[in-house]
């Protein structure tokens, strides 16, 4: 058995094990490769885990952009027939190890039930739940009527300090353990507005008096995405606006090709739990969110 940094060449066993434990966490062939070809930098990589040469395990671990103190995440997986051999202990204490090395204070991870007793050695404790859901963008209802005023138009179209300015409110409004600041723009340019794991041409913002009042922000590719972030601005909510611009993004992907959209929700967070329902979201999996200090 080998534990070691990931690299590019695990990518085709890395994908296989998603695709096979958890296909609602969108994880594309192109978001992962490059992913495992940037330098390394404090609190942010993968791990991997194999058996003569096949992936067996994974961890993803990074700090959460604008939090303060500072919060990582992590994702780890097993196969199931590679549990129980402490191969799981060897990835979580590793990854626990660069987060700290890059300052972060707690880790964060969404688990499995049946994962929880486990991850209790290490002091996670639950704080919520997490639904995940999914749609086939073909499904989506018609796209509801625009209010008087308002714009819809793809997120390529508007200016990056819009989305800047809305996406500051939306991170420190949204629910959640972790608190956030305001991210620095030339790190959220490149973390969000310049990544190639973003598909700004089918996320979707609505504009009002040529301000962002709502949108919603995916990443994936043109065949699976995943609807990282809706928001819609506190003195304009109550009007469907985060309705009217999830269902105008998933009929752009749908007409784009796109076969899978998926999303997650806190369980407290109800409004955007109705949403969901409404667009016709099915519901796939709900995973324990758990805390750990570090």
């Amino acid at each position: 058995m080998e534990i070691r940094a990931a690299a590019p060449g695990d990518v085709d066993g890395a994908m296989a094990m998603h695709d096979a434990l958890v296909p609602y966490w969108v994880v594309t062939r192109g978001a992962l490769t490059r992913r495992l070809a940037r330098p390394a930098s404090p609190g942010h990589g993968t791990f991997a885990a194999l058996d003569r040469g096949d992936v067996v395990g994974w961890s993803a671990y990074g700090l959460i952009a604008g939090s303060e103190p500072v919060d990582g995440e992590l994702r780890l997986l097993m196969r199931p027939e590679y549990r129980g051999r402490g191969i799981g202990t060897q990835l979580l204490e590793a990854t626990h190890a660069e987060l700290r090395a890059g300052g972060a204070t707690t880790a964060r991870v969404f688990a499995e039930p049946g994962t929880v007793d486990w991850a209790a050695r290490w002091g996670y404790r639950q704080t919520r739940q997490v639904h995940y859901a999914g749609i086939h963008p073909a499904k989506a209802p018609d796209v509801p009527g625009v209010p008087s005023g308002v714009h819809l138009v793809p997120l390529e179209e508007v200016d990056p300090e819009q989305l800047y300015a809305a996406d500051v409110v939306a991170q420190r409004t949204k629910p959640g353990d972790a608190k956030i600041t305001a991210r620095p723009y030339d790190d959220w340019l490149d973390g969000v507005w310049n990544s190639p794991d973003h598909v700004l041409e089918l996320s979707m913002a609505a504009l009002y008096d040529n301000q962002i009042v709502a949108f919603t922000l995916s990443l994936g590719d043109h065949t699976r995405i995943w609807s990282k972030m809706t928001a819609t601005m506190p003195e304009y909510r109550g009007r469907g606006l985060a309705k009217l611009v999830k269902a105008a993004a998933l009929h752009a992907a749908a007409d784009a090709g796109v076969h899978g959209a998926y999303t997650a929700n806190y369980d407290g967070n109800i409004p955007m739990i109705a949403v969901n329902e409404w667009l016709g979201y099915d519901r796939i999996a709900t995973h324990a969110v758990l805390i750990c200090p570090l």
